[in-house]
């Protein structure tokens, strides 16, 4: 008489390779039902396209400000007069309300001196995005205490290098991904 192996112990059985194999095709059934779901959540080719964008800024003024869309946010260029880049430079950061940066070009957190705040080796310009990191509204240019932004809703202040001096917001506003591509074009992004 021999006793039949059952699926409690010993050696596997019919039965057990049944219950694995069942397991293994409802897997697979579930990843192929839910994968079209999963797949539509991806950004689709135009909003790929809006990842990074090029801006002309061969037709800029020493002095003159452009605002770009950028993600749906707006991204102030700025082509600062030597003043404002001598302002910015000579700032102390014991005077700052944020010492960092706040640049995604460089290291988490670097200091925001000037240089740290403008695109490596074009230090006349600026790029930033163009949002009062108080509560996310757009400041006025060439306004304020400093000569840089004004965010009338609150009162923050931010010098011409878009750093918070005065006000309630809590951090300097911050600044893209950003490169010069040649010398009349910066990509964001």
């Amino acid at each position: 008489m021999t006793a039949a192996v059952t699926s409690g112990g010993g050696e596997p059985t019919r039965r057990d390779f049944i219950v694995v194999a069942t397991g293994a095709m409802t897997v697979a059934a579930v990843g192929g039902l839910a994968w079209p779901f999963i797949d539509q959540m991806n950004p689709d080719s135009s909003a790929l396209a809006l990842g990074s964008i090029q801006v002309d800024v061969s037709g800029m003024e020493v002095g003159q400000s452009i605002t770009v869309m950028w993600r749906g946010k707006p991204v102030f260029i700025r082509y600062r007069t030597p003043e404002e880049v001598a302002a910015a430079r000579d700032t102390p950061l014991s005077d700052l309300k944020d010492p960092v940066a706040r640049n995604e070009n460089l290291e988490a957190g670097a200091p925001a001196t000037m240089e740290n705040r403008s695109p490596a080796g074009r230090e006349e310009f600026l790029v930033m995005i163009g949002i009062c990191t108080h509560l996310g509204c757009v400041p006025t240019g060439e306004a304020g205490e400093f000569g840089g932004w004004f965010c009338a809703c609150h009162g923050s202040v931010y010098d011409t290098a878009g750093r918070i001096r005065h006000g309630p917001a809590p951090r300097n506003m911050d600044i893209p991904i950003n490169s010069f591509v040649d010398d009349a074009t910066i990509k964001i992004g």
